[in-house]
């Protein structure tokens, strides 16, 4: 490749990071607005820190310098920015990186038939998660039992993240170890399909710095492919609540699955879910 087109392609880069970073709310990353801001989108560190790389180096990528980019940088980016398949491959091209075979890109909202099926499921916690486990939408009944997703950012919404890493999220589990357990096996059974995606292998070696109990549990390489049928949680205000899960795929091919927690029959949950509602 000539050097004028080499040239070309960095500044093509640099166009492109900087268009979809002025698409991006700050709350569609679960960052608080702040401050007025003097231009649309994300901020140049908010990006390098939600992608975790170092500001100078981003902003470098921005200005087209002729720096390397890694695939792992790539597969930050593609997340914090919410691109959809084709721009991803975009991505790839531009940073000139052969693009992975099968590797679905991240998709960070759902459309509004979607989210009206999960507001009408008022009583019951409801969220919609991708291939990666991270929670990209979901039901003001899940706020309220779960966590609130609109205050975490991406990485603190992927549920096995926030199995492993969240003391609060953790507390919820009568039994801990048995759900992260089963959690971790079925997670590990949908890694196979991704085996050459080097985020999510970053994911991984993250979460086995973070938790000494993903560490050792997943050296086991337990696979499990149910699902949850049966949750209990001792909620901090409501107390215990006890749930029946109900998986779904999304049926347009996405891989995205809808969770459902459904009170169970015959105890008081429905009933301390609508007083959480309510107040």
């Amino acid at each position: 490749m000539s050097l004028n087109n080499e040239k070309h392609r960095y500044k093509e880069l640099s166009d492109f990071l900087k268009t979809r970073r002025a698409k991006i709310l700050p709350s569609q990353v679960g960052l608080l607005p702040g401050v007025r801001r003097r231009t649309p989108g994300l901020r140049r560190e908010e990006v390098a820190q939600l992608a975790g790389i170092g500001v100078t180096w981003y902003t470098w990528l921005e200005q087209g310098r002729p720096i390397h980019v890694s695939t792992q940088v790539i597969e930050s980016l593609a997340k914090v920015l919410l691109l959809d398949r084709q721009e991803r491959i975009h991505l790839y091209l531009l940073a000139n990186q052969p693009i992975p075979v099968d590797i679905p890109g991240y998709q960070g909202t759902v459309s509004p038939i979607l989210q009206h099926v999960l507001d009408s499921l008022i009583l019951c916690p409801s969220f919609i998660m991708d291939q990666r486990w991270n929670v990209i939408a979901w039901n003001k009944a899940a706020c309220l039992v779960i966590g609130d997703f609109s205050e975490m950012n991406v990485r603190e919404r992927n549920v096995v993240w926030a199995m492993f890493t969240d003391n609060e999220y953790k507390k919820l589990f009568v039994d801990w170890n048995l759900h992260a357990k089963s959690l971790l096996a079925r997670f590990r059974s949908t890694c196979g399909q991704f085996i050459e995606d080097s985020c999510l292998a970053q994911f991984i070696d993250d979460l086995k710095m973070q938790s000494i109990e993903f560490n050792l549990w997943w050296s086991l390489h337990e696979i499990q492919s149910n699902g949850e049928i049966y949750k209990q949680l001792n909620h901090p205000v409501a107390g215990i609540l006890n749930f029946e899960i109900s998986n779904f795929d999304v049926s347009d091919n996405s891989g995205l699955k809808l969770i459902v927690h459904v009170p169970l029959q015959e105890t008081d949950t429905a009933t301390k879910i609508k007083s959480l509602l309510d107040e």
